[in-house]
């Protein structure tokens, strides 16, 4: 019996880690396409990012949600893959934008890392290519709902 308790406890443990997934949520861009963003609140989220992951596919994303409109600043060490950057302000209007930024690897010298600065609330990072593709501009609104 204190073996099935152990037991029961156990996998009730293993089950609450296996439910809690990342958080996302769904951002309608400006031709209708919806993309599925993980979002990246907490600072050690916000530090790691995309970082280390060698796949974003098409519908996929990372939100990187911040207090308030103010200038952002990303250092893109140890991203392995490309990415289009979009730098959002907290009225979900698209301030500016980084097409193709391009990945780096863990050897990668550090005056070599790529990044990107914009100002805004909100940091989207989606495959590169995806702002043409989806016809993002300067201007444009995006929808989400972080609730």
């Amino acid at each position: 019996m204190i073996l099935m308790k152990r037991y029961l406890s156990l996998l009730a443990i293993i089950l609450s880690f296996c439910a809690c997934g990342p958080k996302t949520t769904d951002i309608t861009l400006p031709d209708g396409f919806t993309v599925k963003a993980e979002l990246a609140i907490t600072p050690k989220e916000t530090e790691r990012g995309l970082m280390f992951r060698t796949e974003l596919p098409e519908g996929g994303g990372m939100l990187f949600v911040f207090e308030g409109d103010a200038p952002r600043y990303f250092w893109m060490k140890n991203t392995l893959i490309d990415l289009d950057i979009i730098f959002i302000t907290s009225d979900l209007k698209v301030f500016s934008y980084e097409e193709n930024v391009p990945h780096s690897y863990v050897y990668t010298p550090d005056s070599q890392v790529a990044t990107a600065a914009g100002f805004g609330q909100y940091v989207l990072e989606l495959p590169a290519g995806s702002v043409k593709r989806h016809k993002i501009e300067e201007g444009s609104f995006l929808e989400f709902d972080l609730q």
